[in-house]
């Protein structure tokens, strides 16, 4: 393989498409915080990069897949950060689910450098990202797009190319959006068949038949009966996407009153200690509430 490849952040999605990287031939640096995956991928045949700006000294292409906005600019912007060590006609391609405007402030800072980024958030949880099957929206140059359509298909497989800097995440925004108000909306359906005394297994395969069916109703609302929430998604993460969805509404002047209530659902999660359960753990709390709502009609 021609192109070098560094990855910054190997956390629960990072780890496994870095593994697809190697696997495809491509010379690997890695990085992260937690030394534990690092150790994991150089043992498979990675270098160390002992840094962001080590990584991105020994790369051509720098990837970095972090949780949050202020991560991703820590790792390109910060001591010891990929600014340190790139080099001019470099690429970086950011595949964060972090807020458009300053992923937007971020290509500018590194175009002043010689140096493209495209911002290239992921759907598709864990699941997506062992099977290299994640779908990949990627905003910014189309020279770029194109240079770093190969790395991408090593990970993916529904890759689009929908507009400039910033339109990647907008993208992904637009995604969370859709997931976390259709699980909500599959956990309740659920419930609601428990509670009026129907099978809710039978519910879903009935749904899963008809106009409601969805992937979400499909692998989530299986979590939701078997009640495995081991982390695919966690909460935490995805009340961090619905911050950065109303943050993008806001600027913009879109209401999206259907999504409000939701995120503030997320929330009530995150405050009730269920950040590292998957997201379909949403369920857990509804079923809390309902409960309260019980025993608060029989007065106990």
């Amino acid at each position: 393989m021609g192109e070098r490849i560094g990855f910054i952040g190997l956390g629960i999605m990072g780890k496994p498409m870095a593994k697809h990287l190697l696997a495809a031939g491509y010379p690997l640096t890695v990085h992260d915080l937690v030394p534990a995956p690092v150790d994991e991928l150089v043992e498979a045949g990675a270098a160390r990069g002992g840094s962001s700006a080590g990584v991105a000294a020994a790369s051509d292409v720098v990837i970095t897949m972090c949780p949050d906005t202020p991560d991703v600019e820590a790792a390109l912007f910060g001591e010891g950060g990929v600014v340190e060590g790139v080099r001019e006609g470099s690429l970086v391609l950011d595949m964060s689910s972090i807020a458009p405007v300053p992923t937007r402030r971020f290509a500018e800072r590194l175009a002043e450098r010689g140096v493209t980024m495209l911002d290239a958030p992921v759907s598709g949880g864990e699941k997506g990202a062992i099977e290299a099957a994640l779908s990949i929206m990627v905003g910014g140059p189309d020279d770029a797009f194109e240079r770093a359509l190969p790395v991408f298909q090593v990970m993916g497989k529904n890759i689009v190319h929908v507009g400039p800097a910033g339109a990647g995440q907008v993208t992904k925004a637009c995604n969370q959006l859709v997931v976390a108000s259709t699980i909500e909306a599959v956990a309740e359906a659920l419930l609601l068949a428990a509670k009026a005394g129907v099978d809710p297994a039978k519910v879903r395969e009935a749904l899963l038949g008809g106009f409601a069916g969805s992937r979400i109703l499909e692998v989530h609302g299986e979590r939701m009966l078997a009640g495995n929430f081991a982390p695919g998604f966690r909460i935490r993460l995805h009340r961090k996407d619905a911050r950065i969805i109303l943050e993008t509404a806001d600027e913009v002047g879109v209401p999206v009153p259907g999504f409000r209530p939701v995120a503030e659902a997320l929330q009530r999660a995150l405050d009730a200690d269920r950040g590292e359960l998957d997201h379909s753990g949403l369920l857990t709390l509804l079923e809390d509430e309902a409960g309260a709502k019980v025993c608060e009609a029989a007065g106990t």
